[in-house]
């Protein structure tokens, strides 16, 4: 067996799934927004030096919409300098995509790196199902490529982390002090809850004698200076004010307490849903190492901090997973020492008996390798299932963005409507005017997917999106726009303007048992409505009949309920029944 081969597939796995997971959700929500659009400012205007303050916030999106919390731009500021050659050479409707490519593949890389320091600490083999272990992850593969500040935090943590790791020959004065400076910047430019998980670690460290206080005092000073050299100055001219935005965050969120408004949790929440559901088939394998003595020490180290951090951390009421994502790869790692256990006292036994040739006990020879063999056979049907199941959930977390879905079907529909009526007098097409609500903008719309539209339509698009109900409630409002993507139509139906209903994006709303005695129903129109249903609701409406078809009338999938209306100001008429929608043209 090529050895060789397999290891480099095997360090291809985790990008390749974070690349898969990209393309096959590449749509972001409101979490994301900050960073995407800040991306998208940084590329489009550039960084101005005269006029700074009128110019930025003439264009920079975070002055309209600057959310509850001030955030770095440091991230966005080299997702944009990094993805702007490819996006010159690839053209703007590839932005979005670019920009995630890049984040997605430095936290891939850096899972990699980690991959590479497991191997020299505990061997080629546990560093191959830590890569197997950790691409068949749901949650930090899929959030890899997402502009969340924790996956800017991400993949320094991890690099700290692989600095930490036991690797023989490689002194550990420089690697401890290499993993503090990563985790200090991850803590000082990104997410301030790394700050505990610093504390969490080098108090392990501590305590179990590997470094001390007179080796970290320095080099976390030194650090922790360097890295609010970068950001103060940076964020300051970003927001034109004197900012440091991880202090401004924490000082609302921990000290206010008003990250509690985004709702709350049980303490116990992070151990007995978050970790289980983003560890998946590494959770029963993490207690194994703690039953040898040669690995009972190294995976102390690596659960020891986790763990305190998580508990320290649940005291805080709102809770969401991405704000532990940090400990999954060292927890894997340790998942990973248990597989290897497993498969070295599975595979041993079974390699030994079939060399042996005068077997004295044959039967419990027999008995003790069938053992091996299912033992080995469960841990490859484990893995294999969280493959399967993360499979599963990328299907159906990619159908939870109707925002970006009915934006697509907007363009098709720009695009395809005859509009050479609408010429000035200067030969000039004039922009194509739409409001988009809350819930479309939260799921999916961008100003980076805007771009993409307008590139798609060959028209400039301009999008409104007006949030106060007073405004939207001004007699007149809705006669400035000829198109609207909204969660509720009847406003704007009973505004008093040729409003119709021109299709609807539907989304993911659960899992559906369904029996349908009559499998060849009609499934492109909303229901009891007859109105045409678009995008990938459609697709999945296909899907169904076609399976019911199959099953005589019976289906188990994803329920799709409607989400976003599509809306145009005049008369559209159908013409024409096409693959990914309908095509109308003007009355």
């Amino acid at each position: 067996m090529d050895w060789k081969l397999i290891d480099i597939l095997l360090s291809f796995l985790i990008p390749g799934a974070v690349l898969v997971h990209l393309v096959l959700a590449p749509f972001t929500k409101v979490e994301e927004s900050f960073n995407l659009q800040a991306a998208h400012d940084v590329l489009s205007y550039g960084t101005p030096t005269a006029n700074i303050e009128a110019k930025l916030r003439a264009h920079y999106d975070h002055f309209t919409f600057p959310g509850a919390v001030p955030r770095t731009f440091i991230g966005p500021v080299l997702l944009a300098g990094i993805g702007q050659p490819f996006v010159i050479l690839m053209g703007a409707q590839w932005a979005q995509t670019i920009v995630r490519l890049v984040l997605g593949m430095f936290n891939a890389g850096c899972m990699v790196w980690f991959k590479k320091n497991i191997e020299g600490a505990f061997g080629k083999p546990t560093a191959r199902w830590y890569a197997m272990l950790q691409a068949s992850q749901f949650h930090v593969t899929f959030y890899a490529s997402r502009t969340l500040p924790n996956m800017f935090a991400f993949g320094l943590t991890t690099l700290a982390f692989a600095n930490l790791l036991p690797v023989p020959l490689k002194p550990t004065g420089p690697r401890h002090r290499l993993a503090l400076t990563f985790f200090v910047f991850a803590a000082v430019i990104f997410r301030s809850e790394v700050a505990l998980l610093l504390a969490t670690t080098f108090l392990t460290l501590l305590v179990t004698r590997r470094t001390t206080i007179a080796r970290t005092i320095v080099p976390f000073i030194v650090s922790s200076t360097a890295a609010l050299v970068i950001s103060v100055p940076i964020d300051s001219y970003f927001w034109q004010r004197f900012l440091w935005p991880e202090l401004a965050g924490f000082w609302y969120n921990a000290i206010q307490g008003k990250s509690s408004d985004w709702g709350t949790s049980p303490p116990s929440w992070y151990f007995v849903n978050a970790l289980p559901k983003m560890l998946m088939s590494s959770l029963p394998l993490i207690p194994i190492p703690f039953f040898r003595p040669a690995t009972r020490t190294p995976a102390a180290m690596l659960v020891t901090p986790c763990l305190a951090f998580v508990a320290i951390y649940s005291i805080q009421p709102h809770k969401e997973a991405r704000f532990i994502f940090y400990v999954v790869p060292p927890l894997t790692a340790t998942a990973a020492m248990g597989a290897n256990t497993l498969w070295t006292l599975a595979t041993t036994p079974f390699l030994a008996s079939s060399k042996k040739t005068d077997d004295k006990e044959p039967r419990a020879q027999s008995n003790g390798s069938l053992f091996s063999l299912l033992t080995a056979a469960v841990l490859v049907i484990a893995v294999l299932g969280s493959f399967l199941i993360s499979t599963v959930m990328l299907g159906f977390s990619s159908l939870n963005y109707p925002g970006g879905d009915a934006l697509n079907e907007l363009a098709r529909l720009i695009a395809r409507t005859n509009r050479t009526s609408n010429i000035l007098v200067d030969g000039s097409v004039p922009p194509v005017s739409v409001h988009a609500d809350v819930l479309s903008c939260m799921t999916g719309i961008s100003l980076f997917e805007l771009s993409a539209a307008s590139s798609v339509t060959g028209f400039d698009i301009a999008l409104d999106r007006t949030e106060n109900p007073q405004k939207l409630a001004v007699p007149g409002f809705w006669d400035q726009f000829s198109w609207a993507l909204a969660e509720d139509p009847e406003p704007i139906l009973n505004s008093g303007g040729d409003w119709h209903v021109v299709s609807v994006v539907e989304g993911f709303a659960g899992v559906e048992q369904d029996f349908d005695p009559d499998p060849t129903r009609d499934v492109e129109t909303a229901p009891d409505e007859g109105i045409p249903v678009v995008g990938q609701g459609l697709s999945i409406r296909r899907l169904k009949g076609f399976v019911k078809c199959l099953t005589g009338g019976r289906w188990i999938g994803p329920r799709m309920d409607p989400k976003i209306n599509i809306l145009y100001r005049g008369r559209l008429e159908e013409t024409e029944k096409v693959a990914d929608g309908i095509r109308v043209t003007p009355r």
